[in-house]
């Protein structure tokens, strides 16, 4: 079994903007991600005066050109694809965990509604499986 494990900041605990705002990009440089087959993205979020919170997630291969996690919704024989964003409603601290394979990963938060009071933490654990 690998025991490969590390974690990396990707956004300090700052207020949330109501465009997206990404974190550190996790490269060769700091997290190797090209090499890990798994992300955990750790959430500490407080709403505030929020509607709520949105995570998205963006691979590349060549850190210039990014791709949006894609989530389906199948009915019958037909998956549509939607670009993905994780959406909290709430104070809380949430873990999203995703299957990887990219040499760059972007990890960008914003906030809908009024940001007074409210805060975004995100941190990076990748690994292997």
């Amino acid at each position: 079994m690998n025991q490969d494990y590390a974690l990396f900041p990707v956004r300090t605990a700052l207020i949330l903007t109501n465009s997206y705002v990404a974190g550190t990009v996790l490269s060769y440089a700091n997290a190797n991600p090209a090499l890990r087959n798994q992300l955990n993205i750790l959430v500490d979020f407080t709403i505030g005066s929020l509607t709520d919170g949105r995570v998205k997630v963006e691979y590349s291969h060549d850190g210039t050109t990014y791709f949006q996690e894609t989530f389906l919704d199948i009915a019958g024989a037909v998956a549509t694809g939607f670009l993905g964003e994780y959406k909290f409603t709430g104070t809380g601290k949430f873990i999203i965990s995703i299957p990887i394979k990219a040499n760059y990963i972007k990890i960008s938060a914003l906030g809908t509604g009024t940001v007074t009071s409210s805060l975004m933490t995100l941190s990076a654990v990748v690994g292997t499986v």
